[in-house]
């Protein structure tokens, strides 16, 4: 305090003792006591206000006992730290900059307000009095700007104050180099929502500084340091909408930047670079930005640059965007099958939903290419939430294009893509992206795929012979086994699938059917008979049509009651007993005795069956095989067997499961009007074997009154 009393009254006269001053400082700016470290900062602030004249021959030596103490634990003396390191270098050493700045740099993370308030306060006057301030320009000026986010309002106002100070100063002393610019420059037709822009002073000065900026900038946005990251992604945009179309020179430094920064684990950084990235699309012309960015895409897939690619978009004008749609739709519609990362595909469904918002019913001329991408991310995606944003992002499409929902658009482009997706398809393994897209389209353009038989059955034809991959044939019989249960709403929406049901059963079920060893050929075999018997439960297959393919089919469809598979065995019954309740009268006498009467035998063994299900199918084509025989001239021919039946079905009718009994009873019930009397013999035979008599006694009955009816 004696020392800065000194000061204040001796002023000049103090300078010859001023080597004794400084020494003192620099012991009194280290001790351990902080209000001794306070009352020195406040001294050498005194001490270059005393002696301006003098005092720049010793600034330097105080400039390291400050740094020493610029992190004292007690913010008070950092705050006196740095405002007397402000005014050290002001009225000394101009040089001394470079050695304070990274320590400046630090305090602006400083967790006090008000130390950050003092380092804005020392920048800005720096800015403006410093004697060599232009030689400093590119080092100080990201220190200011880095203010203007700060999380204190007060301290944000304080640095754009003093930028705007700077910018007026810097543009009246360079009014001369300025002067066409004051008085010709057109503002940008497009400017950010919401944001004023910077004064001519402050652009210049940016600009002209931007090429020393950037680097240093780019390589702290990748910092290991998580807030050091934060930071300068902030500064980023703020330098950005200063610089405007002046970022064109640096666009391969930004762009690289940018694809490494937006992987980042911290969402803000993401946030902030992605702000800046639409600031490329305001300000540099697309020829330049889009062509740069989708050069990046031939190299490994990153979905960085994707996101990038999005905030151009979004950033563009639609007007400016127009001429380069279709290269983006191509583009877009190329890369889409570059990885199947999740997260790659999200990226990708924003990138087309900025295309669209941007560019509204502009996206007419590139809708297919749109579709196929759309397409592409639906089929990889895993998640429920992914598949209804696609769904939305149809939808939205379908919408600028004034149709009524996105059923339309697949309308629109149906051939085209089912041409897009089949253009390999004879090389196609289970590995194959094209099946997940193919399955998209088939499943999801609902109705519309009725309009596409001719390309899609002659995909099923090509990938469906049995020498072709059998995990994929499995993959597509399940798409088409899907088909076929709401046949009326997809494939036959149009009424034209009977026309290719000969294919179909020909070339695609019946050389499925025949039996080859493994799990996945017997899953192959179980879809192939499901989409069989999804054919006939339709009712696709006419009468005549079934006669025509019965005989084929039948030798398979009865070995098919012996798979692992119950879905198999159940579908093997309910079509035989299909061809039954369609045809049964129809056959001769010789054939029928010869084929139905030794496959009824194996309808007869899956009552056995361990499925209930499965064991009732088998009761229900048991009663159509009895159908047959009603007023038919082969009943006396087939005494003997309908006898043997008569026994079978009785051992089964005391099945533990209620329900296979009562399926036994109406089976019985059905066979009894052949030979009542001889049914009848039958069950006093074994009716005492039975743990209850119920159903035989049930059966007499229906027997008895059938007889008194008649």
């Amino acid at each position: 305090r004696l020392l800065g009393l000194l000061l204040q009254r001796g002023g000049a006269s103090v300078a010859p003792f001023l080597t004794d001053v400084i020494g003192v400082l620099q012991a009194a700016l280290l001790d351990p006591y902080p209000e001794v470290r306070r009352e020195s900062c406040r001294c050498a602030v005194a001490c270059a206000q005393a002696v301006p004249e003098h005092f720049h021959m010793q600034s330097e030596s105080l400039i390291k006992p400050l740094m020493q103490t610029i992190s004292h634990q007690h913010y008070r003396v950092r705050v006196d730290v740095i405002q007397a390191t402000g005014t050290v270098i002001q009225f000394g050493n101009g040089k001394s900059v470079d050695d304070v700045l990274s320590h400046l740099a630090q305090r602006l993370f400083d967790e006090i307000p008000k130390v950050r308030h003092a380092v804005i306060t020392v920048i800005g006057e720096w800015l403006l009095h410093l004697r060599d301030r232009y030689s400093y320009f590119h080092k100080l000026i990201p220190l200011l700007l880095g203010g203007f986010t700060d999380e204190i309002p007060e301290n944000t106002k304080l640095a754009c104050t003093y930028w705007e100070m700077i910018g007026l100063q810097w543009e009246k002393e360079n009014e001369d180099d300025l002067k066409d610019k004051m008085d010709f420059s057109v503002p940008p037709s497009r400017y950010p929502k919401g944001v004023a822009r910077p004064g001519l002073g402050c652009r210049e000065l940016v600009s002209r500084n931007l090429s020393k900026i950037l680097p240093g900038l780019c390589h702290d946005i990748t910092d290991w340091v998580e807030s050091t990251r934060i930071k300068a992604s902030q500064l980023l945009y703020t330098l950005l909408l200063h610089a405007e179309d002046h970022i064109t020179q640096h666009m391969e430094l930004l762009l690289r930047t940018l694809y490494q920064a937006c992987l980042d684990e911290e969402s803000n950084v993401v946030k902030n670079c992605m702000k800046a990235a639409e600031l490329i699309g305001t300000f540099v012309s697309p020829k330049v930005s889009l062509r740069l960015i989708t050069s990046a895409f031939g190299k490994a897939p990153k979905p960085s640059c994707i996101m990038v690619l999005t905030a151009v978009i979004r950033g563009s004008p639609k007007e400016i965007l127009q001429p380069h749609l279709t290269d983006l739709g191509n583009t877009l519609s190329q890369v889409c099958q570059r990885s199947e990362e999740v997260f790659y595909m999200e990226q990708l469904l924003c990138c087309v939903r900025a295309l669209i918002e941007v560019c509204q019913e502009d996206c007419k001329e590139i809708s297919l290419q749109l579709m196929k991408v759309l397409v592409t991310i639906m089929a990889v995606a895993g998640s429920q939430p992914l598949k209804e944003k696609v769904e939305e992002t149809m939808s939205s499409l379908a919408g600028v294009q004034q149709l009524d929902g996105f059923l339309y658009l697949y309308k629109q482009h149906i051939i085209q893509l089912m041409e897009w997706v089949s253009v390999s398809h004879d090389c196609w393994t289970c590995y194959s992206p094209e099946i997940l897209q193919l399955e998209v389209i088939a499943t999801h353009s609902g109705p519309v795929i009725g309009e596409a038989l001719n390309n899609f059955i002659l995909i099923l034809k090509t990938c469906l012979q049995p020498n072709k991959d059998p995990q994929m044939r499995l993959k597509l019989f399940t798409i088409l086994s899907q088909l076929l249960q709401q046949a009326s709403e997809t494939v036959n929406s149009r009424g034209l699938f009977p026309g290719y049901l000969e294919t179909v059963i020909k070339d695609i079920l019946a050389p499925n059917l025949q039996w080859h060893a493994g799990r996945t050929a017997a899953a192959i075999r179980t879809t192939a008979v499901s989409c069989l018997w999804a054919l006939i439960h339709s009712e696709m297959l006419s009468p005549e049509e079934i006669v025509k393919v019965k005989d084929g089919l039948m030798p398979q469809i009865i070995a098919a009651m012996d798979e692992d598979s119950k879905i198999a065995r159940l579908m093997a019954c309910r079509i035989v007993g299909g061809f039954l309740k369609v045809c049964g009268r129809q056959f001769d006498e010789d054939k029928f005795t010869n084929i139905y009467t030794g496959k009824c035998k194996k309808v007869l063994k899956r009552l056995d069956d361990a499925s209930s299900d499965v064991r009732l199918a088998a009761a229900h084509t048991l009663t159509n095989w009895f159908k047959c025989f009603k007023d038919s001239d082969m009943k006396s021919a087939m005494e003997s067997h309908i006898e043997f039946l008569y026994q079978e079905l009785l051992i089964h009718l005391d099945d533990p499961d209620q329900n296979t009994q009562n399926a036994l009873l109406e089976v019985l019930k059905e066979g009894s009007v052949l030979y009542p009397e001889l049914l009848v013999k039958e069950i006093e035979g074994v009716v005492h074997k039975h743990r209850t008599p119920a159903y035989c006694n049930q059966l007499l009955h229906h027997i008895q009154s059938a007889r008194e009816s008649a």
